[in-house]
């Protein structure tokens, strides 16, 4: 896989603090794609970066902070980027905000596993920040489902989703490593499994296609 060329052309660019620890961040989670997060070299980023390896822990106070700046900013693309696309039909922004999962974290496998399963994921701060994105999940479901927040049966349909959200990520998990069936497979069986989880009948009708 062929690596940005940032070294020798941010020799030659002055930034704010910010703006370096920002640069610093997008490396780091570049290089998840390549590697996993233990095996991310600080070494590595800062020679990209052109800076001194000292000169990193002026802006991560250690290796660990690093690391947890890293997949901070890896959940927030992830959130970005499988956002529904409210101009489709509940069906359809499912399909595709299920299909951009599956693509995210085809592309990202390294981070999704470390966040969800690698020894950084014991770590309380991550699993905090897991826990945050799978609420983020669930949230972005139910206020698109068609049940008032004042029915009976929403409890239940939001412990159904959070449901689905683990299921979702066992599967796609394990799809990762095994790939038993084809993406389009995977696809159809997450998305019929959400409304037949729920047992909803006004969720299931409007997920019909």
């Amino acid at each position: 896989m062929s690596r940005p060329d940032t070294g020798s052309s941010a020799k030659r660019v002055r930034l704010s603090p910010a703006e370096r620890r920002q640069q610093l961040i997008t490396l780091g989670v570049e290089m998840l794609r390549e590697c996993d997060l233990e095996d991310i070299s600080v070494t590595e980023i800062a020679d990209r970066a052109g800076i001194s390896r000292g000169l990193l822990f002026h802006y991560f106070s250690s290796k660990q902070d690093f690391q947890i700046a890293i997949l901070r900013e890896a959940n927030a693309e992830f959130l970005a980027r499988t956002a529904p696309d409210r101009d489709l039909d509940l069906f359809s922004m499912l399909r595709d905000a299920v299909e951009r999962y599956i693509d995210y974290v085809s592309e990202n496998s390294s981070a999704y596993h470390a966040l969800l399963r690698g020894p950084v994921s014991a770590r309380p701060e991550m699993a905090e920040l897991v826990a945050n994105a799978r609420q983020a999940t669930a949230e972005r479901i139910l206020s698109e489902a068609p049940i008032p927040v004042e029915d009976p049966d929403r409890p239940r349909l939001a412990l159904a989703v959070r449901g689905w959200i683990a299921f979702v990520e066992e599967v796609v998990l394990t799809w990762l490593r095994e790939e038993p069936i084809t993406r389009e497979a995977l696809v159809d069986m997450l998305v019929a499994s959400l409304p037949a989880l729920a047992l909803n009948a006004d969720l299931a009708a409007a997920l019909q296609q």
